[in-house]
């Protein structure tokens, strides 16, 4: 609708010899009796042009050209708004595109090939990844989708540390877990890793070195046994982001910055700049003078970064590396940091409007009514893999994803397992299940799959006239904006709640028409209804990241 009103009403304002500057834009209308699409160009122009709202509107639609077959009715409401609606004909003519289009539907090229970088996840390699890691994957693996279909170059980044005290402590803990596999009372670290994943590594290191680290706690030991936990758990966390559908094109190690000499290099850079300062024995980011409240440590007394000096380095290399857009996904516990990295980046001669910060709140487990709170793998956390043994990758998935980000998201472990309409992960891949199912009945039945090149006249579309058949096109031709929309506002739930309505939509469409009738015009009709509505809905899935089930 938005393309076709687009090119006439910009031919009527050059007949009027109207600009004035003004974006062109149309938006649906909240009540349905305003018709399918509005724009308020006229209230934009009436300004510049001295005149009133609604005799600017009456002068435009007057000097477009319209299709009767396409639009039936055309009128200026308001304070000076044009409303259009269009015919059942233009809606189910359109059936014909997405058949055409196929698994491509619902592409579009506004990115213009912008370099985009997908920063999320990120979780050092000390332990299984958690539930709040997988919304995380879910969120960021989505948004990369979105921004993919809608023209960006996309890639999907992960950043993580493996060094520092987190590291040390990690393979102090895997040591003392070996050491106890040959003598349980030798001590295990007061603040050490707990949860049996330790033993787990413990264990393979003694099936590997056997008993040649019964030694004292030499510096090469403990060496050896961070090298051997981290390969060990990162192995484990690429493994279970797979069963998720997770796949990173970079993996970028912050110790690299430091070997580099990257970090010094941005200490000298903001010295120069007048934005870094000694005081105390430690080095000072000058961030009231970037508009913060209060200046902030970057470098301790005792030589120890602090988090803002590496992320600073690392937005840095961003930019460095050609990242026209970047888009980081946090979580909640990373809000108090962001200012601070973001004033680093400007600082140092980026334009911080490129970088978009997504935060997401945490995940709560209920299962029973009751909150779940812990796994004996971990100790002190359910493990995203755990999540994935008990519900299935797909319903993980949709249901990190079926919430605004911003909103704390309880997970419901008892609706997720279910199979029913309560549950909208299996809804909407029901709806697609059943559209296949449809397909292969007709087939049997002599009818064959609408074809991808037959055109509207051809399938007889314009058979489709019952409200139920209408609303479903509608909805299905919405496909393209959605994407749009949910990428560049970097919101996927509105994905998952467009692809419920479409199943909706379906159900209440198979549920009041029969398919497969004695008209044959008829059924090829409805046929290519069906199969335009499984296209969108497989389209969809493969951006969430879910499967398509032809059968359930």
């Amino acid at each position: 609708m938005k393309s076709y009103l687009a090119q006439k009403v910009a031919a009527a304002l050059e007949t009027l010899k109207y600009d004035g500057g003004v974006r062109l834009t149309f938006e649906k209308p909240r009540l349905e009796a305003h018709g399918d699409i509005t724009t308020n160009v006229a209230l934009l122009l009436a300004r510049s042009l001295g005149k009133n709202p609604r005799t600017v509107a009456q002068e435009i639609v007057s000097a477009m050209t319209i299709d009767p077959e396409d639009v039936a009715a055309v009128e200026v409401a308001g304070p000076g708004f044009i409303n259009f609606r269009f015919t059942e004909r233009f809606f189910t003519h359109q059936l014909a595109t997405i058949l055409r289009e196929g698994s491509e539907f619902g592409r579009s090229t506004i990115g213009g090939g912008k370099k985009t970088q997908v920063e999320f996840v990120s979780a050092n390699p000390t332990g299984p990844l958690s539930v709040g890691h997988g919304r995380q994957a879910a969120i960021g693996d989505t948004i990369a989708s979105l921004l993919q279909w809608t023209g960006h170059d996309v890639t999907r980044e992960y950043y993580y540390n493996n060094a520092g005290r987190q590291m040390r402590l990690l393979a102090e803990s895997t040591y003392a877990r070996y050491r106890q596999l040959f003598d349980a009372s030798y001590p295990f670290p007061e603040d050490g890793y707990q949860g049996d994943y330790i033993t787990d590594i413990a264990q393979h290191l003694k099936a590997e070195r056997g008993e040649s680290l019964l030694v004292s706690e030499t510096e090469e030991t403990i060496r050896l046994c961070q090298t051997v936990a981290e390969r060990i758990l990162f192995d484990g966390i690429k493994k279970v982001l797979a069963r998720m559908s997770v796949v990173f094109d970079v993996f970028y190690n912050e110790d690299s910055l430091y070997t580099s000499g990257k970090i010094q290099e941005v200490i000298s850079e903001l010295r120069a700049k007048g934005l870094a300062y000694d005081k105390d024995g430690a080095v000072w980011l000058r961030a009231t003078a970037l508009g913060l409240e209060q200046d902030r440590v970057m470098l301790k007394s005792t030589g120890e970064p602090t988090y803002r000096l590496p992320d600073i380095a690392y937005h840095r290399e961003k930019f460095r590396r050609g990242f026209e857009l970047v888009v980081d996904i946090f979580g909640a516990d990373h809000i108090a940091t962001i200012p601070d990295v973001l004033a680093g980046v400007k600082a140092l001669g980026y334009d911080a409007e490129n970088v978009k910060v997504v935060i997401h709140q945490f995940v709560t487990l209920f299962r029973d009514g009751q909150q779940v709170k812990m796994s004996k793998r971990s100790a002190n956390f359910v493990t995203l893999d755990e999540l994935i043994d008990e519900v299935g990758p797909d319903a993980v998935r949709f249901f990190f994803l079926m919430r605004s980000v911003s909103s704390h998201l309880e997970f419901d472990l008892n609706l997720a397992k279910e199979q029913s309409e309560k549950n909208p992960v299996y809804y909407v891949q029901y709806a697609h299940a059943r559209i296949a199912s449809i397909l292969r009945f007709a087939e049997s039945e002599g009818l064959p799959q609408p074809a991808a090149d037959a055109d509207a006249s051809r399938l007889k579309l314009d058979l489709l006239k019952q409200p139920e058949e209408i609303e479903l096109v509608k909805l299905l031709l919405d496909f393209p904006e959605t994407i749009q929309s949910a990428g560049l506002s970097f919101e996927p739930q509105r994905l998952t709640s467009y692809l419920h309505d479409i199943a909706t939509a379906f159900h209440k469409f198979y549920h009041e028409h029969r398919v497969v009738t004695q008209e044959r015009e008829l059924s090829m009709a409805r046929l290519a209804l069906c199969l335009a509505s499984k296209i969108v809905l497989a389209n969809g899935c493969k951006i969430l990241g879910i499967t398509a089930p032809d059968r359930m």
